[in-house]
């Protein structure tokens, strides 16, 4: 069986969509400009709209990873992303990350079915055996998600980031495919 995410689904939940990303959801990340998102999710970098557009206008053409906006059904607002990324094909493996774009999108269950809707696709559709993430020790809520969804902490990088002067520890948690069975 060969793995690969060269289909880029919609796949629908009771509270969220996700759907292929656009290059219009470019403009939307770039209004965002969240200082909370960017603390828990460590990012450093600004991105000019162009930079975005160039970003989110070539997700498609790659079948290593699976990039999806997070759309809350009830505005149709762009919510945020969710990412498979770095499909290891030969061990059944790949990343995941997400990313709520503002943080009065916290708190609602955007992330928690989100994770699981694009969970579900990987581990059903795609086949793969293993999904892994990292998770900021400041960011507990995520973390809580990500455990509530089935992922299994495995260790702790060190001092992973430094944000305004501050060393801050990077959780690593997977799934297995027989967590996922057991978390369903």
């Amino acid at each position: 069986m060969t793995l690969t995410f060269a289909a880029k689904p919609t796949l629908t939940g009771t509270l969220v969509q996700l759907r292929p990303v656009l290059l219009a959801d470019a403009a939307v990340f770039a209004a965002a400009d969240d200082p909370e998102v960017d603390r828990l999710t460590g990012t450093h970098a600004e991105f000019t709209v162009g930079q975005l557009e160039a970003w989110y206008g070539s997700r498609a053409d790659h079948d290593d990873r699976l990039d999806l906006a997070i759309v809350e059904l009830a505005s149709g607002e762009v919510a945020g992303e969710v990412v498979l990324s770095g499909l290891d094909a030969d061990n059944r493996s790949c990343g995941f990350r997400i990313m709520l774009f503002r943080s009065r999108h916290f708190g609602r269950g955007f992330g928690g079915e989100a994770t699981r809707l694009i969970l579900d696709h990987a581990f059903a559709t795609v086949g793969v055996n293993r999904v892994e993430l990292e998770v900021y020790a400041h960011n507990p809520r995520a973390r809580h998600v990500y455990e509530k969804a089935g992922f299994v902490y495995e260790g702790t990088k060190r001092e992973a980031l430094l944000w305004n002067g501050e060393s801050i520890d990077a959780h690593l948690m997977a799934m297995l495919r027989s967590d996922w069975e057991a978390h369903r």
